[in-house]
């Protein structure tokens, strides 16, 4: 029986193998549900949702809405036990990846390509930045600061000002650099210049 613990390691490998640069960020609030993995690359990013053999499809049907609403792909990797049915459990744009217990370790089987989420939203997309890393978005495409706003009314800013096609660019850079050592460092960084302004 594969179980969480068992799959995440491996499972990170064979993904970075796969697709080359790229980035995996770990336990990920996306609306109500937690997304297992973040796979960030240099125009996207994709959810990666984790099926071990001890899991249920209880949540799924949630947490495929929160996914299609924050990733440009998904994936889903699947257990054995629930490899031969998964596909009638997520739409047909999700990517399937299978999970095999071999002799020398774990297993992996691309059953289906992810295509682009046809529900994706760049706002929510954009959601997933901190507030240092949307200023920097501002800043890199000269914007005013708006440091007294809500994030929420600096995300329309820069969905109204930014083209889409390089907003996608920009958000995967910030995660690419983003630094979790220093992260409460930045915060305060950015909030002593927001008092100062």
């Amino acid at each position: 029986m594969l179980y969480d613990k068992d799959i995440r390691e491996p499972l990170f490998d064979f993904l970075e193998e796969r697709y080359g640069k790229s980035r995996i960020i770990e336990e990920k609030q996306i609306g109500r549900s937690r997304a297992d993995a973040i796979l960030v690359r240099p125009l996207d990013l994709s959810g990666i949702e984790i099926k071990s053999d001890a899991d249920t499809y209880s949540r799924l049907e949630r947490q495929i809405k929160d996914y299609d609403w924050y990733f440009d792909y998904n994936y889903v990797a699947a257990g054995s036990r629930h490899g031969a049915h998964i596909a009638e459990h997520v739409p047909p744009w999700w990517g399937i990846i299978t999970i095999e217990q071999e002799e020398t370790g774990v297993d992996f089987y691309m059953l289906r390509e992810a295509s682009l989420n046809p529900n994706r939203q760049l706002r929510a997309k954009l959601c997933l930045l901190w507030r240092p890393e949307l200023a920097h978005i501002q800043e890199i495409n000269q914007m005013p600061q708006y440091r007294e706003k809500s994030k929420t009314f600096v995300i329309e800013k820069i969905l109204s000002k930014v083209p889409e096609n390089l907003l996608h660019k920009q958000i995967s850079q910030e995660l690419f650099e983003r630094d979790y050592t220093m992260i409460e460092k930045t915060i305060r960084q950015y909030r002593e210049g927001k008092k100062r302004s």
